[in-house]
């Protein structure tokens, strides 16, 4: 019996998923193992505002926005 490399159980192990689940809920399936990287709570704090006003300016802009881009104003 031929001893497989990483690779080739990876390889086997991909086309198994697809095969069984689907190219769309194979990624699905993989993603679930990806807990991504950095510290969410610390960063959102560069990208998150905490003023409500502004957050609900943001969302009407976005809507409006969205309503000329669509032709229904």
């Amino acid at each position: 019996m031929k001893v497989k490399t990483l690779h080739e159980i990876h390889d086997e192990g991909i086309n198994a998923l697809r095969k069984t689940l689907g190219p769309v809920d194979m990624v699905r399936f993989i993603q679930m193992f990806d807990h991504g990287k950095g510290d969410y709570t610390k960063e959102r704090k560069q990208w998150l505002s905490n003023d409500l006003d502004q957050i609900c300016n943001e969302i009407l802009e976005m809507q409006k926005a969205a309503k000329t881009a669509s032709g229904s104003e």
